[in-house]
């Protein structure tokens, strides 16, 4: 074993993502042999004493094929109920399979809120915490049912929502609970220098930084020359999706892997330290309430910043003043958590802001003796440094 794959063996907590092109058949229903292949993969790890955490993608699938209708529906409500109907099943498969090797599971379904509210989502760590403590596998998913989160981009200010696929879900389920290894097994085997259907794309089988090259490679890959539009694949997520997952993990101290989920005994042969897929190595990591504002949040306002402000944050020993700021971009309350851009868009950190978007209209620009003018004013800041993660 290479001692940067030994990280993965060392691994003592895990979250194990499975996604909807690794679990379903191209024509409909579970892949029964992938399927229980995971199930002894994962079966195993508990069986050496590691923590394992598996968030799992299928019920919509599922759903669909025992609706028996013709394709995934487009329309919301529909999609909703495809997931209600797949969830029991896809639960029920999950833990008889898991029973045959001797393994408790226990559902825990999901929505944005869960960590958007700080005592919510302290709540689920807890119970988490303790589910793991009794050797229970925890089997994670999003409750598609009522959620109807979509990792997009909001026009009018420019900010990503944390959630609303697995691959997210996965990250922040192992920034949230301290995994040491995030593994996300997809229909791939791992990330290319270009879309792997193309001859000329190479397998990257480590990423020790992210740089912009690796962001790059999350874009949609160019046709080859004289071919038509390449085939559709199944499942919410693509290579994107997972290389915004493994930047999370690895600012939460996390390892990551992107691997290939139709390789034969993958689990096994990666804990073992077979050099599969692209691992991420880990990075410094942020504090419990550093992840929580920097990755569990959906952030849908942000302050504008100049350059001086920047370096000030990012030397990591200044709160952000209203002399800082340039601009602000959408509406929030006092305690909210907000994003911070420097003026070419790029976010640069996350904060729990100390006055509403109102009152720090009014102040922009302007020293700190501005805020006297603001009613309860408390705070010398518009963000404080220990309320502050960098991204």
């Amino acid at each position: 074993m290479s001692e940067v794959r030994a990280i993965v063996g060392r691994a003592e907590r895990v979250v194990i993502k499975l996604g909807t092109a690794v679990l379903m058949r191209d024509e409909g229903g579970i892949a029964l042999s992938r399927f229980y292949n995971f199930v002894e993969g994962i079966a195993k790890l508990m069986a050496a004493g590691k923590e394992v955490l598996l968030v799992t993608s299928g019920a919509v699938g599922l759903g669909v094929r025992t609706l028996k209708l013709p394709s995934k529906p487009r329309d919301l409500p529909l999609k909703q109920a495809c997931a209600a109907v797949g969830q029991g099943r896809l639960m029920s498969l999950y833990s008889d399979a898991f029973e045959k090797m001797d393994i408790v599971t226990a559902q825990v379904l999901l929505t944005e809120e869960d960590f958007s509210n700080r005592k919510r989502y302290l709540n689920l760590r807890s119970t988490i915490s303790a589910l793991l403590a009794q050797r229970v596998l925890p089997i994670i998913n999003e409750n598609d049912t009522v959620s109807t989160a979509e990792l997009e981009v909001l026009k009018e200010v420019g900010v990503k929502v944390n959630f609303g696929d697995n691959d997210k879900l996965s990250a922040l389920v192992a920034s949230k609970m301290d995994a040491d290894v995030l593994l996300i097994l997809t229909d791939v085997d791992g990330l290319y220098t270009a879309d792997p259907r193309l001859p000329e794309a190479k397998l990257i089988s480590l990423v020790e930084n992210f740089t912009p090259e690796i962001d790059k490679l999350g874009e949609e890959a160019p046709k080859p020359a004289g071919k038509g539009k390449l085939p559709e694949k199944p499942g919410r997520g693509g290579i994107k999706t997972k290389i915004e997952a493994a930047r999370v993990a690895t600012q939460s101290g996390c390892a990551a892997l992107i691997a290939g989920g139709k390789v034969e005994r993958v689990i096994e042969r990666l804990f073992n330290g077979e050099e599969l897929g692209t691992l991420f190595l880990p990075g410094k990591g942020l504090s419990g309430k550093q992840r929580w504002i920097a990755f569990a949040t959906t952030v849908k306002a942000s302050l504008v910043v100049n350059e001086g402000a920047c370096q000030a944050l990012r030397a990591g020993k200044a709160s952000l003043l209203p002399a800082g700021v340039i601009s602000v971009k959408g509406d929030f309350e006092r305690g909210d958590v907000i994003s911070i851009e420097d003026e070419s868009g790029k976010e640069i950190a996350r904060g729990i802001v100390n006055y509403a978007s109102h009152e720090a209209r009014k102040v922009v620009g302007h020293s700190s003796d501005a805020l006297d003018a603001i009613s309860g004013r408390n705070y010398d800041a518009l963000i404080t440094r220990d309320n502050l993660a960098l991204l």
